[in-house]
């Protein structure tokens, strides 16, 4: 069964509603199971996952080369995807609404936190891609098991 800090992911949403910052939600899931819900959160609005970006084992494999040796991740990975009919009707409003295509959601893990996912999107601006913020929080909260 999907637990979650209740609490917790509705303040840091709240938080974000009125930052500049991404909207994030904390879940006591493993990354594994986020993911296997993001996939199918995705697949459910009728999208596919263009590609995935496995930035944490990046940081990972990386972090001697660039003289460091912090461990920022345990698990860190970022979804892209897309939905035409959604981008025409941004991009009509706005042609330069292209710099948010494709759509992202991060799904991560800290080292000092292993019994937590952080599942997240980056806020988007006024206008028409709020219904883009709009499809990525209906994502990332089906995938947490937060609806």
């Amino acid at each position: 069964m999907r637990t979650f800090f209740a609490a917790a992911a509705l303040a840091v949403a709240a938080t974000c509603a009125n930052a500049e910052g991404p909207v994030t939600y904390t879940v006591e899931q493993s990354f594994d199971d986020v993911v296997f819900g993001l996939e199918n959160a995705v697949l459910g609005q009728g999208l596919v996952i263009d590609s995935v970006s496995h930035t944490g084992e990046m940081l990972e494999r990386t972090k001697d080369a660039v003289g460091s040796d912090v461990t920022i991740f345990t698990r860190a990975d970022i979804f892209s995807f897309c939905s035409a009919s959604l981008s025409r009707k941004v991009m009509e409003a706005d042609p330069m609404n292209v710099q948010f295509c494709p759509y992202d959601i991060f799904v991560l893990q800290f080292p000092d936190k292993p019994d937590e996912t952080v599942i997240g999107y980056r806020q988007m601006p006024d206008g028409a891609m709020k219904e883009v913020e709009a499809l990525l929080d209906t994502i990332a909260r089906e995938a947490a098991g937060l609806d």
